[in-house]
């Protein structure tokens, strides 16, 4: 049928949007690890198309594009607010209309993770922030102009590399708004809209109908000397799955609270992993998923509180939570390293400031009938590894080993996939 035509061509868009992303960026952390994510958005503001990249950029989309298209009019917004895009600063985005003979039609929108967007440590990810003031620089949605890349310039610690991998976003969306157009010449806009509509609701029919039933969990993250509960009640409707994370604990002055998009795109991961069946990944998706947080906990804080870690550590234990209630009637993997475990560091080298960030990986938990998965990413994170030849030719880094720590991962029927060691020297002075 013609209208499935469409709607891989769409999906295919937002691939080749991906590709062109990561070639042109300048910062190893996109070019080589593709810590990025697009998506094809209609003029409603519905995620139609989406390719397979980074799970906590994904379902934050959701979010993010309800936020930012009261700011959008014909140009193309920039954005990394937290409270606004539904993930961390480091997560700058772009959303850019697209018209077709004078009428709005669609947007096109990117995230790609800069290594670093100022504040006092490398990276962008302090320990230490209680606020998202000092984790870098907070840049409301508005029009990408001089304006913006003159603040970029004058606070990022590495606004080269920075402004190589803006550039390369911009392209993205550019090519995504071209090969929009290109389809709506080639089958005409109503039939594109059309196709987009009956792919939302194809999806909505491939989702499972699961048995009725209310199932809770609880795990914890660590977080000094405490242990900060993450608690959700599962509601398994016939139509959508409700997640209430009601007696979650509340936010912290800390960096491990995670907004409202981090946690939407943590429990709409785990539900669809658990699906076992490959579905479009669109609007008629996520209108199967509902989250309920108060504001004010752990899992939605209220702004300025700080989230950097939230995003790379808090959406992994939210992501375990959930599937630790969906084990209670499904068949589930035990859990994983349990996180993404991110390395910054950065200083001066030769007279000029660099900043490196890489997330490492784990091991997965064993499967209800084989062994975990060895030296991976595991839930909200897909990225791949920055070769050690390209960390080494950009940065005065020297790597002495980088192996499998065999044994890691846990004994019994069928064993945990083991973790990853991965050392290096410095090079000169520098702060980790």
């Amino acid at each position: 049928m013609k209208w499935e035509i469409i709607d891989k061509a769409t999906t295919f868009i937002a691939e080749e949007m991906g590709v062109l992303l990561k070639r042109a960026a300048l910062s190893p952390n996109i070019r080589e690890r593709m810590d990025h994510s697009c998506a094809i958005v209609d003029s409603e503001g519905r995620i139609v198309a989406q390719a397979e990249h980074i799970p906590v950029h994904l379902g934050s989309f959701k979010i993010a594009v309800k936020n930012v298209l009261p700011y959008v009019s014909s140009e193309t917004v920039i954005f990394n607010d937290p409270y606004i895009s539904g993930t961390h600063l480091n997560d700058i985005g772009l959303i850019t209309p697209v018209f077709y003979h004078g009428k709005l039609v669609a947007y096109v929108i990117n995230k790609a993770h800069h290594v670093d967007v100022g504040g006092p440590v490398p990276g962008s990810i302090n320990p230490n922030a209680s606020t998202i003031y000092e984790e870098g620089v907070v840049i409301p949605p508005l029009p990408l102009g001089k304006e913006v890349i003159e603040i970029i310039k004058e606070n990022f610690k590495t606004p080269e590399i920075s402004l190589g991998d803006l550039n390369a976003q911009l392209a993205a969306n550019n090519l995504g708004v071209k090969r929009l157009v290109e389809l709506f010449d080639k089958y005409g806009v109503e039939n594109v809209l059309s196709a987009w509509e009956k792919s939302i609701e194809h999806t909505k029919a491939l989702l499972p109908k699961w048995e009725r039933g209310v199932y809770e969990a609880e795990d914890y993250l660590e977080w000094k000397d405490s242990l900060l509960n993450i608690k959700v009640k599962l509601i398994v409707d016939e139509e959508k799955i409700i997640a209430d994370f009601a007696g979650t604990h509340p936010q912290i002055d800390g960096p491990l609270n995670a907004v409202l998009g981090v946690t939407y795109s943590s429990v709409s991961f785990a539900i669809r992993s658990a699906i076992g069946k490959d579905i479009p990944t669109n609007d008629g998706f996520y209108s199967f998923i509902e989250v309920k947080a108060d504001e004010g906990l752990l899992v939605n804080p209220r702004k300025p509180a700080a989230v950097g870690g939230g995003n790379v550590e808090t959406s992994q234990r939210i992501a375990d939570v959930t599937f630790l209630a969906l084990s209670q009637f499904l068949p589930i993997p035990a859990a994983g390293s349990g996180t993404m475990m991110n390395v910054m560091m950065g200083g001066i080298h030769n007279g000029k400031y660099w900043a490196y960030y890489e997330t490492i990986g784990g091991g997965s938990g064993a499967r209800p009938n084989s062994d975990g998965v060895s030296a991976v990413h595991v839930n909200m994170t897909n990225t791949m590894n920055t070769p050690i030849e390209v960390a080494e030719s950009s940065y005065p880094i020297l790597y002495t080993s980088y192996k499998i720590r065999e044994g890691s991962g846990g004994r019994g029927k069928f064993k945990g996939g083991d973790g990853i060691i991965r050392s290096f020297i410095a090079l000169d002075k520098m702060k980790l």
